[in-house]
């Protein structure tokens, strides 16, 4: 059932309808049922994964608080082990068993054959968000739920389940299992937040979608705009995942539920590693929590940075564990992303540039103040800013492109080539090529509204609050012009599901 369909719509409109009609003691076993209704819509063969990394992080979490209460701090330990290997060991095997083999035949010249797998609906963050939870129980952050049935809706809560945010139970779980009582408010604020999510996606990344996959399918008719491509895919994956975004959290606050922010106008981001503190926020915040903390902790990794302390000095000695844990984590987020090499050279490409930044950042210190830059200027606001989305869009031919081969190609032909007009080649919707110029003026209108959107948010602007306190007429006519948009510029011809959702 896609986010984007009219059933899904109804399905929403269903299950808030029915969750305050009922008495609020059960409100959350309304919410269980109809997620699990909504997850068994995409393939009831699917529910197997999300049941057994349900049951066996419910199981072991368990265990894991009885035996440390007996002061077995080793066996709770081995338990929270087997925990985190078979959670992530089903990951592995529907994920990437077909990626191994077909290296095992690159490396070995063999020829075996893959397993025909089928990638279960958002097995990648239900993964994450119950592994996350047993490491919490482990580390005495929340207490393990006893409810078989509470849990489980933790780990299938329906606005959330495809493509996040990865929720946390210290925060998301007392919300999901509390009584709500309706609130006109809240279904406003979710409807105003899910129109905005629905323009960005049917606006701007559905007709985007168009024009990117349009040149990197085809990169010899479009070899003059392979630069216009990669653009075209950031306009498009922005919008479609943080309009995604907007779309569950709008369904969310329904509930009276608020899920965490996922994304802080990442591309007004002033260096890489500002980028990740905005882009996929509850990605980045479990990396660190989970993987970067504990690496960067860890026995060997003390190690290293006592020998590096000895061989180079204690600031880059100091540097060089962090720079090491942040390579580690954005190689997890590459294998994260996909089953290929081009998402491992993509995670290890922003990995390094995180790293060599750390590294050389007393360097970039003394640059500064010998340069008279004190940092709060405009134009150096603007050049950080700007350099941010080179080394961005950099990494994005590499997230979008079919392998790595094809990503350097298409950057060749971005800085050899550029021929504009090919961009009147590509047919748009149904009408092709006679509706390309129109399709090209809906991006470029969606796009300037989206960034005046942002600017206004970056200044501090709350667009929901100040639109509330207009007379009513102009608030109510402001979100009919965008869902009368939607309804004629958000075309069902190029309408495709969200990116994340297969994930």
């Amino acid at each position: 059932m896609s986010l984007v369909s009219n059933m899904f719509l109804f399905f929403v409109a269903l299950s808030v309808f029915v969750y305050y009609i009922v008495p609020q003691k059960i409100q959350w076993i309304v919410l269980l049922i109809f997620s699990y209704i909504y997850y068994i819509t995409g393939g009831i063969h699917y529910v197997v994964f999300i049941l057994f990394s349900t049951f066996v992080t419910w199981v072991i979490s368990i265990s894991i608080e009885r035996i440390e209460k007996k002061g077995n701090h080793k066996g709770a330990k081995k338990l929270l082990i087997l925990g985190l290997i078979l959670n992530f060991g089903m990951l592995g095997i529907v994920k990437y068993t077909n990626f191994t083999i077909e290296n095992i035949n690159a490396v070995f010249h063999l020829n075996l054959k893959g397993i025909e797998l089928l990638l279960p609906l958002g097995i990648s963050f239900y993964t994450f968000q119950s592994s996350g939870y047993l490491l919490d129980v482990y580390w005495k952050r929340c207490v393990a739920e006893k409810n078989l049935f509470k849990y489980a809706l933790f780990v299938s809560y329906f606005p959330q389940i495809l493509q996040g945010p990865i929720g946390r139970y210290s925060r998301l779980a007392s919300q999901l299992y509390e009584k709500h009582k309706f609130n006109g408010k809240n279904i406003v604020r979710g409807f105003e937040r899910i129109l905005w999510g629905f323009f960005k996606k049917m606006i701007v990344a559905d007709w985007a979608g168009v024009f990117s996959d349009a040149i990197f399918n085809d990169p010899k008719t479009y070899s003059g705009v392979a630069l216009l491509g990669v653009l075209f895919y950031s306009a498009q994956l922005y919008a479609d995942f943080s309009g995604g975004m907007d779309v569950v959290i709008g369904i969310s606050s329904m509930f009276g539920i608020e899920l965490d922010e996922n994304f802080k106008r990442p591309y007004f981001s002033v260096s890489i590693a500002d980028f990740w503190h905005r882009w996929h926020i509850t990605l980045g915040t479990w990396m660190k929590d989970y993987v970067f903390y504990p690496v960067t902790l860890s026995r060997w990794m003390s190690k290293f940075g006592r020998w590096g302390k000895k061989t180079f000095g204690k600031k880059i000695g100091r540097a060089l564990p962090i720079g090491a844990a942040n390579l580690v984590v954005f190689f997890v987020v590459g294998v994260w992303h996909g089953a290929a090499w081009k998402y491992i050279v993509y995670g290890m490409y922003n990995g390094i540039i995180i790293a060599f930044s750390g590294i050389m950042a007393d360097n970039y210190r003394n640059w500064k103040k010998k340069l008279n830059i004190s940092g709060r200027e405009t134009w150096y606001y603007l050049f950080t800013v700007i350099r941010t989305f080179i080394l961005v869009i950099i990494s994005t031919y590499f997230d979008r492109a079919d392998s790595v081969g094809h990503a350097f190609q298409m950057m060749k032909q971005s800085v050899t080539s550029f021929v504009p007009s090919q961009l009147l080649l590509v047919p748009a919707g149904k009408l092709g090529t006679s509706f390309t110029p129109y399709a090209l003026a809906i991006i470029i209108v969606g796009c300037v509204i989206q960034f005046i959107v942002s600017v206004l948010q970056e200044r501090g602007v709350k667009i929901r609050e100040s639109l509330s306190k207009l007379p009513l007429p102009v608030t109510v006519a402001v979100y009919f012009c965008l869902l009368v948009s939607i309804g004629l510029f958000g075309s069902t011809a190029v309408a495709r599901g969200f990116i994340y959702a297969q994930f």
